[in-house]
């Protein structure tokens, strides 16, 4: 524990210390982003301050970025996890921080790595800090979604009054988003990168992803390990490549021969798109950031894409970030209590580690509440993050809004019950989580009205948001409320709307 001399705020590392007392604290956290293509760190510090109940992030300083490095394999589609964690070690000793001293953060696998053979053997990795970290297997809707808000395509939205498309092209995807008004309101992603074809300096093929191959086929191209790829035909690649996310971009559904490109479902359209930003590692040679080639499609992928976007229209944009768009640079560290008008059965349901939080826009202004509005809005939200799988818990945040009729009550209730059918007949516990005061009139519904027999947790008096993360611990004897912990994932401190050095925490 040190003092800083200038501003005399106090700096922990995991020693026991608890927010509880303080009204200004500094936790060091590291983000950590293993993709298809690159894997890399971000070392952060991170000020809180009391508000409130609340702690809020007011600074986000990163002090350390460590070097990107080239996602290593062995044979076939497993990653070499003694390869990436001796890079981990070192850059861990490059910032001068013992894995013991991080008090948060996030690890995120995204891209094709996700998918890879030995995925979960990379989270064991970092095994030493499991209990302080949120890690996060980002699918495409996930990962698209990250890539907006930290490339600052959510935050330009807002600050230009514009609907802004980002355009996140890594080595084995690319993702592209549509932001209006603070929100992503529509993605996609297809299968067009920079790696899917690899070749070393006399043009030998070195590695050869499946759609890579299609592509090729469709060109006429002969590709294999091994195989030259002459210099016009590796620029055909990058042209058909381009060719397919351009379609993407304006709302087709390109296909290769008879199979799709896309890996959800395409654009709907919603409006003029007046700029674009781009992010991921072919934005760094779109922006002329970057001239070292790393024997990809990288420099010919980027040529081609801004050629065809200049043709298109709208203002190309700097990003806030590019390569590390989608690196979690840190996890905010929050502390709230909830309300006392809360339900809790049984009791011994508690503590919840590690909830994902989905703030979905729930239809609570109305005199009368839809219940399959409620439902179908939960669903999307879902489906969105990634949170569709049965086993996964998950926290529902609910912004109460008019009264709390018996009617209005059970209506939403089932609309809950409809969205959250699979995971509660897989036995998860159904935990909301509300910033009014009807927590408690909500889980008494449910168990008494619904006959609902999953535990349930239905607490209030907190603000969250998606990429909350919460933990829920026991009830406090003294008041009937619940200590929550938020885990926040916080973007780059200039994706904010007119802060400053001020960081804020994505909302959607």
């Amino acid at each position: 524990m040190t003092t800083d001399d200038q501003g005399g705020r106090i700096f922990f590392s995991s020693t026991g210390r608890t927010l509880e007392r303080e009204d200004e604290i500094v936790v060091l956290s590291v983000g950590v982003d293993i993709g298809s293509s690159t894997s890399h760190l971000v070392f952060s510090r991170i000020l809180l301050e009391r508000h409130d109940s609340r702690y809020v992030v007011t600074v986000r300083e990163t002090f350390f970025e460590s070097d990107i490095l080239l996602t290593p394999y062995t044979e076939g589609d497993t990653i070499d996890a003694v390869a990436l964690g001796a890079f981990i070690e070192k850059q861990y000793k490059y910032a001068d921080v013992d894995p013991d001293e991080i008090d948060t953060g996030a690890l995120i696998l995204t891209g094709v790595a996700v998918r890879r053979s030995n995925a979960r053997a990379i989270g064991e990795l970092f095994a030493r800090q499991a209990g302080k970290m949120v890690a996060v297997s980002a699918g495409d809707s996930l990962e698209t979604t990250m890539a907006a808000y930290g490339s600052g395509a959510v935050a330009r939205s807002i600050r230009d009054k514009a609907t802004v498309m980002n355009i996140d092209v890594g080595g084995g995807t690319s993702k592209l988003a549509v932001c209006v008004d603070g929100q992503v309101a529509d993605l996609t992603a297809l299968d067009v990168g920079a790696r899917l074809v690899c070749f070393d300096a006399a043009g030998r093929v070195t590695r050869l992803e499946e759609a890579g191959q299609r592509f090729g086929e469709e060109l006429g191209l002969s590709l294999e390990l091994g195989a030259m790829l002459a210099p016009d035909s590796a620029k055909a690649l990058a042209a058909r490549m381009s060719d397919g996310l351009f379609d993407a971009m304006r709302g087709g559904a390109p296909t290769l021969g008879s199979n799709s490109l896309l890996r959800l479902d395409p654009l709907t359209g919603r409006g003029t798109i007046e700029a674009v930003t781009f992010s991921g590692g072919v934005a760094e040679y779109i922006y002329g950031r970057e001239a070292e080639r790393f024997d990809d499609l990288g420099p010919l992928l980027a040529a081609a894409i801004r050629e065809r976007v200049e043709r298109w229209g709208p203002r190309i944009e700097p990003p806030s970030e590019g390569i590390r768009a989608t690196v979690i640079g840190a996890s905010q560290y929050t502390t709230q209590v909830s309300g006392s008008t809360i339900y809790v059965s049984p009791l011994d349901v508690l503590p919840l580690r590690n909830l994902p939080v989905i703030a979905a826009p729930l239809p609570l202004n109305a005199e009368e509440i839809n219940a399959g509005a409620v439902a179908q809005a939960i669903e999307a939200v879902l489906k969105r993050m990634e949170l569709g799988d049965p086993g996964t818990p998950v926290a529902i945040f609910v912004p109460w809004r008019g009264s709390a009729t018996f009617a209005r009550l059970d209506t939403f209730c089932r609309g809950i019950a409809a969205a959250m059918a699979g995971k509660l007949a897989h036995g998860c516990p159904l935990v909301l989580a509300g910033d009014g005061d009807v927590g408690g009139l909500i889980g008494i519904h449910f168990r008494d009205e619904l006959r609902l027999s999953n535990p349930v947790v239905s607490i209030d008096g907190l603000e969250l948001k998606d990429f909350d993360f919460i933990d829920i611990g026991g009830m406090l004897e003294s008041s009937g409320a619940v200590p929550v912990v938020i885990k926040s994932l916080v973007f780059p401190a200039t994706a904010s709307v007119g802060k400053g050095k001020t960081a804020t925490c994505c909302s959607t």
